[in-house]
């Protein structure tokens, strides 16, 4: 009996456990409702529309509505009386607005947009900038020798894109080198002649390198020349603070290095080299100076230009190498510059010219140049644009432009896609712009909302 019992318990539990395994409990099917039910309204997905559209190929904006619009707002007091204004269809290059389009305006830091354009047309985009440590004239002698990479640094920096190069590892690779040949003393000299000229612009106000706006332009520079990473304030010979900490450093790495008394020398073009650091690319590199309106670096990269292009590494060289790559791409019209990065008041860009500048960048049929377009600030999230269009935030993702402000100036030159769809590219400018703070910049960022919403 007690057998039986124990037989029939098992039968029981087998089959309760095989009645389990087959439940919906066990398995991903979900319960059979009681009674069918119309299935629940699709919820609505609300995001803002592309910066950058597929093809832009919407319907162009009404032309009356948007020249109405934008005329009126040209006409805010803020802007002052020399107001230019351009809107680019990117598709078919057509000026779908224009107010003095045509007309010189002084572009302030939305110059760096042309210089970035001729960077990558010039350069291409995956190009480096490379500081090397070349053999001396003795087996214990080396120098140091700037390739104008302005991002080089003793430490990385968080939350900066791209990250610096690295001077440090600079000096472990040449500490190696020199070890590995049984060198342990040496004497160190520089070379920073790859630039000509003068260090600061003809152009430039005389204030601008001591109250931090730019670093006296060399080739051989260490934080952009400044005191310290987190300080704006320069230091007087970038090229001589760059090589002293260099030389510091190697002694770090087991090397005694000596500074010498004549240590800026011209390092042979057949010296060997020892060791090398190359900068982040170039279209990286165009991001930072577009998103930050980074100064030194934009001066850097047309001094760059100025090198590819067979001129010589200054001022006036690396201005002519950047409407010479522009006049190649058939966008120079309109363009008179004197420096890389836009702080020389006598600079002029017609509106209609940085609008075609933009425009061309954005294009499909130039992948080369569009990180002239992925640097620029976000409205309402990224760099000079991060803290602007509070009043228009409906906008905020649909702009990238690039800002610029020098005394008396405002402008702003992006790309947007329109209401319906459509890419388009433009310009607003202003070089008389009279006193208050800040009035200027949001009389700008309703032109740009304009656009958008058209």
């Amino acid at each position: 009996m007690a057998l039986v019992t124990l037989v029939l318990l098992q039968l029981f539990v087998v089959a309760a456990g095989a009645h389990l395994l087959t439940s919906d409990t066990l398995t991903e099917k979900a319960p059979k409702p009681v009674a069918s039910a119309e299935p629940p309204p699709p919820v609505p997905v609300i995001t803002a529309g592309p910066v950058l559209a597929a093809r832009g190929n919407g319907p162009l904006p009404a032309k009356g509505t948007l020249a109405a619009k934008l005329t009126e707002a040209l006409g805010d007091p803020a802007l002052g009386d020399s107001v230019g204004a351009a809107v680019v269809d990117v598709e078919t290059g057509a000026l779908l607005f224009g107010s003095g389009a045509e007309t010189g305006v002084t572009p302030a830091s939305t110059t760096k947009v042309a210089t970035s354009v001729a960077a990558l047309a010039s350069l291409g985009p995956d190009a480096v900038i490379s500081t090397r440590v070349v053999r001396g004239p003795t087996s214990k002698s080396i120098t140091l020798v700037g390739g104008g990479d302005p991002t080089l640094s003793v430490r990385k920096v968080p939350g900066v894109y791209p990250q610096p190069t690295s001077l440090v590892s600079l000096a472990l690779r040449t500490a190696k080198a020199l070890k590995a040949a049984g060198v342990t003393t040496v004497n160190v000299t520089y070379d920073d002649g790859l630039y000509t000229g003068p260090r600061t612009a003809p152009t430039w106000k005389p204030g601008y390198v001591p109250e931090g706006s730019v670093a006296p332009v060399t080739a051989l520079m260490l934080n952009e020349g400044k005191v310290s990473p987190n300080s704006n304030q320069r230091v007087p010979d970038p090229s001589r603070t760059t090589y002293t900490t260099f030389v510091s450093l190697l002694s770090k790495y087991g090397v005694k290095a000596v500074k010498v008394a004549k240590a800026k020398v011209r390092a042979p073009k057949e010296a060997q080299e020892i060791a090398r650091v190359d900068s982040a690319p170039v279209y990286a590199l165009v991001e930072r100076s577009l998103t930050l309106s980074d100064n030194d670096l934009t001066e850097a990269l047309a001094r760059q230009v100025a090198l590819k292009e067979g001129r010589p590494a200054s001022f006036e060289g690396a201005a002519q190498a950047v409407l010479g790559v522009l006049g190649r791409l058939k966008l120079a019209q309109g363009v008179r510059v004197f420096d890389g990065c836009g702080l020389s008041p006598k600079n002029r860009i017609a509106p209609a010219a940085l609008a075609r500048i933009v425009a061309a960048a954005t294009s499909s049929a130039n992948p080369h140049l569009h990180s002239a377009i992925s640097g620029m600030p976000v409205a309402g999230f990224t760099g000079t644009l991060g803290h602007r269009f509070v009043k228009n935030d409906s906008v905020h993702g649909l702009v990238r432009a690039k800002t610029g402000t020098l005394d008396g100036v405002n402008t702003l030159a992006g790309t947007t896609t329109t209401r319906g769809g459509r890419l388009v590219t433009f310009a607003f400018m202003a070089d008389k712009v009279p006193p208050g703070w800040g009035k200027a910049e949001a009389a700008l960022d309703r032109l740009a909302a304009i656009v958008a919403a058209s």
